[in-house]
């Protein structure tokens, strides 16, 4: 395995990307994303352990998505089955996939429970349990300090985990290992993620003042609020999509890489 270095205008390309391969498959990928929201949310159901399950399953679901990103890029259509492609990737990857999943739920309430430490756990029951949202809640300031210490806190681990579940997936590398990797990977084409970053706030920017302007010139301005969710739900697809991108061209297979099983993307 090769680590790529990209220049920063490829951020915009992996966009371009991600929007031009769900164009070229809508229902398929809107529909896998469905399901893999859907199987997210399930997962927080189960008593007790439900919202860690459901950090714990979303390295093994994001994979799925790339998965059939690749098989879109291709031309071919994406089977719902593709999105388990970690788990049909033999025993190995499996347990590897699920050592990553743990590693990341265990991180992911390690934040949280830093959170805690400024506003008592309000944000973090917020997030992980749910509740009712109130204004006097949003505008304590504890609460807003514990919120931006979590985004803050999230930034490096979403990078630990960018390109993770794939490393372990396509290229055989142990969980440990494709973090320390993820990690390079993103820091090396920090300005290419940057852009990438950037460019995707733009088209949730520019949707969101399209909707308003429609919904203004209809006459309508509750429309805004009505249109605005579906849209967003398929710019959010369309971005999960783009992710395989930066992944593909981060990194290049050499010989001695581990084969990918014939269920990779199946």
């Amino acid at each position: 395995m090769k680590l790529n270095i990209v220049p920063a205008r490829t951020g915009l390309t992996w966009v371009k990307l991600g929007i031009s391969t769900f164009i070229k498959q809508p229902l398929a990928l809107s529909g896998l994303f469905f399901m893999f929201m859907a199987l997210l949310s399930v997962a927080t159901m189960v008593p007790f352990i439900g919202a860690a399950l459901a950090l714990a399953l979303l390295p093994a679901a994001t994979l799925g998505l790339m998965a059939a990103t690749q098989e879109a890029a291709k031309g071919n259509f994406p089977m719902p089955s593709i999105l388990i492609s970690a788990f049909r990737a033999g025993r190995q990857q499996m347990r590897a996939m699920l050592v990553l999943g743990a590693l990341y739920a265990l991180g992911f309430l390690m934040l949280m429970a830093v959170s805690a430490l400024f506003d008592g756990g309000q944000f973090a029951r917020l997030y992980l349990v749910g509740g009712k949202i109130t204004e006097e809640l949003v505008l304590q300031g504890d609460f807003q300090v514990a919120m931006w210490v979590a985004m803050g806190l999230y930034l490096p681990l979403s990078v630990l985990f960018w390109h993770a579940p794939a490393l372990v997936h396509w290229h055989g590398v142990s969980p440990v290992k494709s973090l320390f990797f993820s990690f390079m990977a993103c820091y090396k084409n920090f300005g290419a993620m940057t852009v990438f970053g950037l460019a995707w706030t733009g088209v949730f920017v520019l949707a969101a003042v399209a909707v308003a302007l429609i919904a203004s010139l209809a006459g309508n301005p509750m429309l805004a609020n009505v249109a605005m969710f579906p849209v967003a739900l398929v710019i959010v697809a369309m971005f999960f999509t783009s992710i395989y991108f930066t992944f593909r061209d981060s990194f290049e297979a050499t010989p001695e890489d581990a084969p990918a099983s014939a269920d990779d993307a199946s």
